[in-house]
């Protein structure tokens, strides 16, 4: 069998948006770089996200800012650049699908106080919404809590995926299997393209950014730290009969929002609610009908108004990546981790992908890795861009 050389600066595991973010940052910088994917691009944690790009208001819904908010704060002025064509990568042709969010609280005193200690912690990004600027769904009479606007956007995952990866298609490879490394030093290994052609790479460093398939590369080099842990979450899905689109957080007395709600369009074009939150985190341990049934009792709790007697219903279960924290506690922000000329990193949160590219390219940079001529890549297969799990419509049976 002929085995192919293919000698690059760096070599990225994982097509989801931190790959492909990093992947656009080091070209740019003149590396010769290629990301490698075994699956489609977007197909892990990405393609299941709300799109939400935090900026850190839902971390202070305890009364006080938190390590969490502090490293997200930043973000949704990062992304909105990147969009209006101003920024480190080009995401203008990203889908919006909401300039910004909203947070309501219910008629329960809890719930209005964690809107009302949010909205004086994060003053410039929230503004009270009064009747008559609020969505439909929220000017309601029987509605008696408060809304607040959110300067977050929301935006399509699938669209995001595939405005990083289209100006760099010709640096990603489609695998069919993981790395076989053939050196101490880590840095020369065998590969196995989608077409059955094996690859020798030699690399100056590689990047671990593929998630859940971290832990899998990292047993190939014979690893064992860092080590990473899985958060799971049960998310429900409904559409049919649908007021509108919304975009916002039910806020409780908690860390986390007791529902969050985005919107997005099934393979038809109908409205379907995404619903996360306290809720999600919850339903881990439930079977699909008793999280449904659940779901149901949450939106009649918290829009009491409207009728969801005609929807369908469905719930994905997902997990995030993250590094292991003393007692499974959620990570704070962004982690990259460096050893033997691997990088490990998970960004966490969709929406910190930038920062740990930043963060990333900033170590390489520092590093004695320097940019070689980057030529023309060789021919290899492309993966494709995953499709979102509420456009398949098996999910829904």
């Amino acid at each position: 069998m002929i085995t192919h050389p293919l000698k690059c600066d760096v070599v990225i595991f994982g097509g989801g948006v931190a790959g492909l973010w990093l992947l656009a940052e080091l070209r740019q910088q003149g590396y010769q770089v290629i990301l490698i994917e075994n699956d489609q691009l977007g197909a892990g944690q990405t393609r299941f996200a709300q799109g939400i790009i935090h900026g850190g208001t839902k971390y202070a819904l305890l009364g006080k800012i938190t390590a969490s908010s502090e490293a997200i704060s930043a973000m949704p002025a990062v992304w909105r650049d990147c969009i209006n064509g101003k920024g480190v990568v080009d995401l203008t042709k990203v889908k919006i699908l909401a300039d910004n969010q909203c947070m309501w609280s219910t008629a329960a005193l809890s719930s209005k106080l964690a809107g009302f200690f949010a909205s004086k912690l994060m003053r410039s990004r929230t503004d009270e919404l009064v009747n008559s600027q609020r969505p439909e769904i929220f000017q309601n009479k029987k509605f008696k809590g408060k809304v607040y606007k959110l300067d977050e956007p929301v935006l399509d995952t699938a669209s995001i995926v595939s405005a990083l990866a289209e100006p760099h298609i010709d640096a990603i490879m489609h695998s069919a299997s993981l790395p076989q490394w053939q050196s101490d030093s880590n840095t020369v290994f065998n590969i196995d393209d989608a077409n059955g052609q094996t690859w020798q790479i030699q690399t100056g460093l590689s990047v671990l950014a593929a998630g859940q398939g971290n832990a899998a590369i990292l047993d190939t080099l014979g690893m064992q730290q860092p080590q990473m842990q899985l958060r799971p979450l049960k998310m429900v899905m409904l559409r049919g009969a649908l007021p509108e689109k919304i975009y916002a957080h039910c806020l409780e007395a908690n860390v986390n929002p007791r529902v969050t709600i985005t919107s997005h369009e099934d393979a038809q074009g109908e409205i379907v609610w995404y619903m996360g939150g306290q809720l999600a985190e919850e339903g881990i341990n439930r079977s699909d009908s008793e999280q449904v049934d659940v779901a149901k009792k949450e939106l009649a709790a918290v829009l009491p108004w409207l009728d969801f007697s005609k929807v369908q219903w469905a719930c994905l279960d997902i997990n995030r990546a993250e590094p292991q924290m003393e007692k499974g506690k959620r990570p704070d922000t962004s982690f990259i981790a460096e050893q033997q000329n691997i990088i490990t990193a998970w960004p966490t949160k969709l929406a910190l992908a930038p920062k740990l590219a930043k963060d990333i390219t900033e170590k390489i940079i520092a590093s004695n890795i320097k940019p070689t001529a980057a030529g023309k890549l060789p021919a290899f297969p492309h993966p494709d861009c995953a499709v979102l799990p509420w456009q398949e419509e098996q999910r829904w049976k």
